[in-house]
Formats: structure tokens, C-alpha cells, sequence
């Protein structure tokens, strides 16, 4: 029976790249120059360190315009509060978005009743499987899919004929 998975993943050596190109960047740039701005990854977080929240949003910058060069959604990215840190430094951890939450599987499978589609979902831990009797029903739901959920970077791979 044919069917495809959707699922929300990052390219992590593209984002890896990314924040390391960054990191050279701010390295030689002359405005940062003697200031503690620093970009880090460790596992799939993102740490922005910085003076103020102006040099936060300067490097926030960089890293978005290094991840568009690498043809990286910045929908990935879930940007969390800005800390206080020893002395006048401030930090901003930045979270990669990996897999598909629960509550928007739920919304794309009532999305999926609600088309009248000949097709069934489950959700597998972090994606959601799609199968249907026909490869046309699958693309679409592919399309519609696509079409209610604009939020989240989402793609579609495993399709099986």
C-alpha cells in the first residue's frame, strides 16, 4: 500500500556549518571587536553570548543570513528568553526544531477527516505516516498538508509506490 512520511527535520551539518561560518564572521568583524560576542552549537541548541540585546540581534542576524546561503528553513529555529549572565553579558539559547509535535500531527489528521480523503495517518513518534490506495490521494494530501500547516518547515520523504 503506498505511503509517504512527513516529517520536520533540520540538515544538521548544513546548521553546523552555518554557526561555524557565523562564528568566523564575528570573530573578524571590526564592531565586535574586544566584546565577549561569541556563537556556539552543542547538540541541537544554538547559544548566542553577547553585550546587549542589540549585539544578540546583530549575531541572530548573521546566523539567519548564514542558514539562508545553506538553503536551511529559518522556521527551524524556536528562539527562546534572553538570560542575564556574570557581569553585563547576555545569552540566547536558540533551539533547532527536530520532529513534529503532537498537537500539529493531531491538527494535520484532523485536516486529513475533514478533506474526505481516501487516506489514513499515524502518528510514529516524531513524524507522521500517510497511507492511502492511491498515489494520486497521496499527493493530495501532500498538497493539502502543505497547505494548512505554513508554520512549521515540513517535508515529505520514505514514499513508497
Amino acid at each position: 500500500m503506498p505511503s509517504f512520511d512527513t516529517v520536520c527535520e533540520a540538515n544538521q551539518v548544513e546548521v553546523k556549518n552555518a554557526v561555524e561560518n557565523s562564528a568566523k564572521e564575528i570573530s573578524t568583524r571590526f564592531d565586535f571587536k574586544g566584546t565577549p560576542a561569541a556563537i556556539d552549537i552543542k547538540d541541537k541548541e544554538i547559544t548566542l553570548i553577547g553585550d546587549a540585546d542589540f549585539q544578540l540581534s546583530q549575531i541572530e542576524e548573521i546566523l539567519r543570513n548564514k542558514l539562508t546561503k545553506r538553503n536551511v528553513d529559518v522556521r527551524f529555529l524556536d528562539k527562546g528568553e534572553v538570560q542575564k549572565m556574570g557581569g553585563d553579558k547576555v545569552k540566547l539559547v536558540i533551539k533547532v526544531r527536530n520532529g513534529i509535535e503532537t498537537e500539529v500531527s493531531k491538527k494535520i489528521q484532523r485536516a486529513l477527516k475533514d478533506s474526505k480523503l481516501k487516506v489514513q495517518s499515524a502518528i510514529q513518534e516524531n513524524k507522521l505516516r500517510v497511507t492511502g490506495a492511491k498515489r494520486d490521494d497521496l499527493q493530495a494530501a501532500m498538497a493539502l498538508i502543505r497547505k494548512s500547516i505554513t508554520d512549521m518547515p515540513l517535508s515529505f520523504d520514505n514514499f513508497r509506490d
